[in-house]
């Protein structure tokens, strides 16, 4: 089932997984998954590269395993580096698994700052997948401005390539201000865009990676948010409940301005997805 269908009968729900490290148990992100099942999610989807190997075939497994067991599933696909011919042999890997969604991204940069191969941008890949098949396509979005961008207004600019490419819905980049989304969704409706657009959101479990993430994709941590932070960084438990706690008000007030969807970065912790969802899955 492509996903864009489910935006036209409700709010969607779904969770993000990544396949595990080299070094972890294999059948450790199945259990995850399994725990993800009962929460009701109207998809999952699976990173692409870093732990599960660069070729992706590791995501593409999962989501096959993920489509199989009865939920929707979306595979990332990165492009940068890669070549038409490679990119062909992905998709059609991915048409023998049964998958039908992906998301298309371009992917980080080498730091060497060499982009060969056939696809400089994510636009150039999802015109590529539509050109190659009856794929259900979704792009990425940042409420905040793409850190390379030069402005909000040539980040619009952008993802309005990729949607008039074919991409058939949108999801966000990490935000802790939902007043950067309600912004960007302004700066979409004026510019043409009306693909469904769901906000991700990820709950502070660690005041480093949080840091980390926000640096590298450029998002503004508010005060408050930094306060909570500090105010638990010593105690793990108080600091997985506190995030739990800011990003079930931040949902809560999204589903109230009548988000399209909310997409959960769960890091592959069904217990906070679990609570997440307890906490709002009748207001859907």
């Amino acid at each position: 089932m492509k996903t864009v269908k489910l935006f036209e009968k409700k709010t969607v729900l779904s969770y993000e997984v990544f396949p595990p490290k080299r070094t972890s148990p294999v059948n450790k992100i199945y259990e995850t998954i399994d725990e993800l099942k009962n929460l009701q999610p109207d998809f999952i989807s699976v990173t692409y590269g870093a732990g599960g190997g660069e070729n992706g075939s590791e995501t593409f497994r999962i989501a096959s395993a993920i489509k199989n067991s009865g939920i929707e599933s979306v595979a990332h696909l990165t492009c940068i580096g890669s070549t038409r011919e490679e990119i062909l042999e992905k998709l059609t890997e991915l048409k023998h698994a049964g998958v039908e969604n992906i998301l298309a991204l371009r992917g980080d940069v080498p730091k060497d700052g060499c982009k060969q191969g056939d696809f400089d941008h994510a636009s150039d890949l999802v015109s590529f997948i539509k050109s190659q098949g009856d794929f259900n396509i979704i792009a990425a979005c940042y409420p905040e401005g793409h850190v390379e961008a030069k402005s909000k207004v040539n980040d619009i600019h952008y993802l309005k390539a990729k949607v008039d490419a074919g991409a058939d819905q949108l999801i966000t980049q990490l935000f802790f201000r939902n007043d950067d989304f309600y912004s960007f969704r302004e700066r979409c409706q004026l510019a043409g865009i009306n693909v469904p657009i769901q906000a991700g959101i990820m709950p502070v479990t660690n005041k480093k990676q949080i840091e980390r993430m926000a640096s590298l994709c450029g998002v503004v941590v508010p005060e408050k948010y930094a306060a909570m932070m500090e105010h638990y960084e010593a105690n793990p438990v108080a600091m997985r409940d506190a995030g739990i706690a800011y990003a079930v008000n931040q949902i809560v007030d999204l589903i109230a301005h009548g988000v399209d969807g909310i997409h959960l970065y769960t890091m592959n912790n069904p217990y906070i997805a679990r609570k997440i969802y307890e906490s709002v899955h009748n207001l859907i």
